[in-house]
């Protein structure tokens, strides 16, 4: 699948270093899958990135969460 690879290529693309990478799973799997405002600015000081690229990080990070979990790559698609 292009689609499926494709936001697998963008999560690799993004250069992060381990600890932030630990980090962000961190925060993703026991704090939130979409963090508000306010905690996305905790998250992105922690790891050093800007807001911008945390948020992004959690934008493919959910897509790929979604894919293995079976369900369409944004919420509220729907398919055949």
């Amino acid at each position: 699948m292009a689609s499926a690879r494709k936001g697998e290529d963008e999560m690799a693309n993004m250069h992060l270093a381990e600890d932030q990478i630990r980090v962000l799973e961190e925060n993703f799997s026991k704090v939130t899958k979409h963090p508000d405002k306010a905690t996305l600015t905790l998250i992105a000081a922690e790891c050093g990135l800007s807001e911008e690229r945390t948020a992004r990080w959690f934008r493919l990070r959910n897509v790929q969460w979604r894919r293995s979990e079976g369900l369409p790559p944004e919420p509220g698609f729907v398919t055949d």
